[in-house]
């Protein structure tokens, strides 16, 4: 006997609960809904059917749009505070409502007036998200042209959108309907990508075709040549790979932090700094702060330093109401991520504050 015989696999677990093993796999790393049992050798999650209740409410308050920093009072927190988070959720959603059917009602008075080949067959609208998503961490200096384009990597099965600046790191997956060929890779500058993407919204699907004359991509009615740069980009899976686990964990509303963040956009550099259940935004000399409700799994001794030009746009390219942060430590890459879509992640890296070295990513490596 294993000690498994009355557990789950993640996989199991997924399916009975109805949530995707991403997202259990997002709800254990914030410490909302851990496994019964992880094993020492493979790392391997198990469930037992008793979390299925939990996890069972977990997933229809997500299916609410509840913020996961408002979840963990509901799941865990005293009756009558979960009480008065679901009550404020449900006026907030409402407000939420009429504001939507509102930009809808405008929206539709509006629209009444040689070698060998890869091909990938992709959803149009997934594409021109990823695009959206991906380009803004490009670089707009000239001096490197390599990092001012977004690589296409098609490679194990999957399609990676990649674009940093050396500030900011930006990947988002694909998964193709289908692909057919081999390994191929390309430099797009972000700003012809940025145009392809307008060109693939209107498309239920796009095929990139790599081939003896070059790229394109085509619909079933139309085609786009996708302009390329010979140039050398940056190790990015070494850098990846390279990442210190994190050391402590911060989910905070994603929306509320773009805005405190964008309050002091005209600052060079703000603080973040984090404990117990909140996180202040401040300048660099505490001045101006507000304090967000948050989850913070461990004390943060420090504050860490953001130019909050390169931190806004990584929060406002994210996906769902929460952000995760997972930080290993003052001076390395802060990776921020989100429950509502884990195939998109962002590396942005802290600004030292003053009496500490500036960091800065290692992306010179090819």
């Amino acid at each position: 006997m294993d000690g498994t015989t009355e557990l789950l696999s993640i996989g199991a677990f997924a399916r009975r609960v109805g949530l995707a093993p991403s997202a259990l796999r997002f709800y254990d790393d914030c410490r909302v809904l851990r496994p019964a049992r992880v094993d020492g050798t493979t790392g391997y999650r198990f469930y037992s059917p008793g979390q299925e209740p939990r996890a069972a409410l977990l997933r229809a308050l997500r299916e609410a749009g509840l913020p996961l920093a408002e979840v963990t009072v509901v799941l865990d927190g005293p009756e009558r505070e979960g009480r008065e988070v679901l009550e404020r959720h449900v006026k907030r959603m409402r407000d939420q409502t009429q504001t939507a059917e509102a930009a809808i009602a405008l929206a539709l008075r509006s629209l009444s007036n040689a070698g060998t080949v890869t091909e990938a067959r992709i959803g149009g609208v997934e594409v021109a998200g990823a695009v959206r998503q991906v380009a803004p961490a490009a670089a707009s200096d000239v001096e490197h042209p390599a990092l001012g384009c977004v690589l296409i990597e098609i490679d194990d099965g999957e399609v990676r959108l990649v674009a940093t600046d050396r500030r900011r790191l930006s990947m988002r997956v694909l998964r193709p309907e289908s692909l057919d060929g081999g390994p191929c890779r390309l430099l797009v500058p972000a700003a012809d990508l940025i145009e392809f993407g307008q060109w693939a919204a209107r498309f239920h699907q796009v095929t990139l075709r790599a081939g003896p004359d070059g790229w394109r991509a085509r619909s079933t009615s139309e085609s786009w040549a996708l302009p390329t740069v010979d140039d050398r980009f940056p190790a990015y899976r070494e850098m990846l790979a390279a990442l210190a686990p994190p050391g402590y964990r911060v989910i905070v509303d994603r929306l509320a932090l773009r805005d405190a963040v964008n309050v002091h956009g005209d600052a060079a550099l703000i603080a973040l700094g984090f404990a117990g259940a909140a996180m202040t935004v401040s300048r660099a000399d505490h001045s101006d702060a507000a304090t967000l409700p948050a989850v913070c799994h461990a004390d943060l001794p420090q504050r860490i330093g953001f130019d909050p030009a390169v931190l806004a746009p990584a929060l406002e390219s994210g996906v769902g109401p929460d952000v995760l942060l997972e930080i290993s430590t003052a001076d390395r890459p802060v990776v921020v991520r989100s429950a509502d879509q884990g195939s998109f992640t962002t590396l942005v890296m802290p600004t030292a504050l003053p009496g500490s070295d500036r960091p800065s990513l290692d992306t010179t490596s090819s």
